[in-house]
C-alpha cells in the first residue's frame, strides 16, 4: 500500500523534481502517493509545512534555516535531505534602466553591470528616491544573492536601494506597473517579464555565484526522523526525477507536464528556455545559450552541503536578520542533512561525496572530489568577486566583509 505524502510548491521551473516524481511514476515505484499542493507565496508554503498541512515542501533554502532558528517566528526545526536545484534566478530590470547598465539582449560582466547600476542608484538617492527591487521573500536566496552582488559593486543594500517582497507569479506585473524597478526571481517569471516587454534580464544569479544553492526539499525534522524509510523513498524518487530532467530526449515531455495549469501554468516556450539554458535577455532578441543557468541534477547538484547552509547563515548575519552566534551557526549547518542523502542513495548508482562541507568559491575549473561511492567531478563554483567562503572561519568572513564596506 502506498504511503500518502502532501508536498507544497510554488509554480516555478525548479519545482520540477517533485512534480516529475509524481507524474513519471518514480514516487509510485517507491510506494509513495504524492499529492502536490500549489501556493502563490513562500509564506503560504512555509505555513502549511510548519502547521502540518503538508509533509514536505519545495522551499527556498534560507527560509528552512530561518524557521529552524526561530527568526521572525517560533522556532520549528526543519531538515533538508535533498537540494532541488542550483541557480535558475536572474535580476531583471525595467528596460530604461537596462539601457544604462548593460547591452540589452546578451549577457555581460556582473561586476561591470553592477558598477553602472551603482551610478543609477546614487542618482536616484540624490534625487530623494531610491531604486526598488522586488525579491520573493525576506529570507530567500534571491534576497541574499541580490544583496551580495549589490554590496560587491559598491551599493549599500540598506541605504542606496529599497528591497521589498513580491510573490513570484506577480513579479512581472509589479515590474510592468512600475511598483519596482527590478526583480530577482526564479524562472519562468523573468522570462514572462521579458516576453511582456516589462523588463530586461541584467544579471543571472549563476554569474553571482556559479553554484549557488536555490530550492530545497524541506521536512519537519521530527517527522523526518520518525519516518526514515519514507524519507529515503522520497529522496530516491526525486533523484530519479533529476535524471529525467536532464535527459534531452525527454525535454518536450517534461515541458508539457510543467506547463499545465495545476503546476507552473506558464508558456511552454519560457519553461523550455529555462530547462535548456537558453535565455531571452530582452524582447525582440534571440535567446542566448548560458551554460549552467540552472541545473537540477549534474555534479551532485542535489547534495545538501552544510557549507552552503553556512554561507546562507553568513548572509543572514550581514543583512541583520540574525546575530552571529556559535550555537545558532551550528544549528543552521545541521539543517542540511548529507547523512540522510547518503543513506537514501547508497542502494542506487549515485555518486556520494565523502565530505559534508567544502570551501565555497574555490573551484575555478573542474575538480575531482572524494566519494564514499561512485566518481564525482565538480565544476566551477566561483563568486563573481573572487571571494572564498570557509565555513570554519565565519567570524573572519563577516569581519572582512564589514571592513570592506567602510
Amino acid at each position: 500500500m502506498a504511503h500518502k505524502l502532501r508536498i507544497g510548491f510554488l509554480p516555478l521551473v525548479d519545482a520540477a523534481l517533485p512534480i516529475l516524481a509524481r507524474e513519471l511514476g518514480y514516487a509510485e515505484d517507491e510506494r509513495l502517493d504524492i499529492e502536490l499542493v500549489r501556493d502563490v507565496s513562500w509564506a503560504a508554503v512555509c505555513d502549511r509545512l510548519v502547521y502540518g498541512h503538508t509533509d514536505a515542501a519545495h522551499l527556498i533554502a534560507p527560509l528552512a534555516i530561518a524557521v529552524t532558528l526561530g527568526v521572525g517566528r517560533p522556532a520549528t526545526p526543519l531538515s533538508v535531505p535533498f537540494v532541488l536545484g542550483l541557480n535558475g534566478n536572474a535580476v531583471t530590470v525595467r528596460p530604461e534602466i537596462a539601457d544604462r547598465i548593460t547591452h540589452p539582449g546578451k549577457p555581460g560582466d556582473a561586476a561591470a553591470i553592477g558598477k553602472k547600476l551603482a551610478e543609477v542608484a546614487r542618482e536616484r538617492r540624490d534625487q530623494g528616491s531610491h531604486l526598488r527591487f522586488g525579491v520573493v521573500h525576506r529570507h530567500s536566496s534571491h534576497n541574499y544573492m541580490l544583496r551580495y552582488w549589490l554590496r560587491g559593486c559598491g551599493i549599500d543594500p540598506d541605504r542606496d536601494v529599497k528591497i521589498t517582497v513580491v510573490s513570484p507569479p506577480f513579479a512581472a506585473d509589479a515590474l510592468g506597473q512600475g511598483e519596482v524597478d527590478g526583480i530577482c526571481v526564479g524562472e519562468p517569471w523573468n522570462s514572462v517579464a521579458v516576453d511582456r516587454g516589462h523588463g530586461t534580464i541584467a544579471v543571472m544569479t549563476s554569474q553571482i555565484w556559479r553554484r549557488g544553492v536555490e530550492k530545497v526539499l524541506a521536512m519537519p525534522t521530527q517527522r523526518m526522523s520518525e519516518n526514515p524509510q519514507i524519507t529515503d523513498q522520497l529522496v530516491r524518487a526525486l533523484y530519479r526525477a533529476g535524471i529525467a530532467f536532464i535527459d534531452h530526449e525527454r525535454t518536450d515531455e517534461i515541458v508539457g507536464i510543467l506547463a499545465r495549469e495545476n503546476y507552473i501554468g506558464a508558456a511552454a516556450d519560457a519553461i523550455r528556455r529555462a530547462m535548456t539554458d537558453r535565455i531571452l535577455f530582452a524582447k525582440g532578441c534571440e535567446p542566448v545559450h548560458v551554460p549552467d543557468f540552472m541545473f537540477q541534477h549534474r555534479e551532485a547538484a542535489n547534495f545538501p552541503w552544510s557549507s552552503q547552509a553556512a554561507w546562507l547563515y553568513a548572509q543572514m548575519c550581514l543583512a541583520g536578520h540574525a546575530q552571529p552566534n556559535a550555537e545558532a551557526y551550528e544549528s543552521a549547518q545541521r539543517v542540511f542533512r548529507p547523512d540522510v542523502y547518503r543513506r537514501a542513495l547508497r542502494v542506487v548508482d549515485a555518486a556520494l561525496p565523502g565530505a559534508g562541507a567544502k570551501l565555497e568559491g574555490a573551484i575555478a575549473g573542474t575538480m575531482a572530489v572524494g566519494t564514499t561511492q561512485g566518481r564525482l567531478i565538480l565544476g566551477a563554483d566561483r563568486f563573481f568577486d573572487g571571494r572564498l567562503f570557509d565555513p570554519n572561519r565565519l567570524r573572519d568572513y563577516l569581519d572582512s566583509t564589514q571592513a570592506s564596506e567602510k
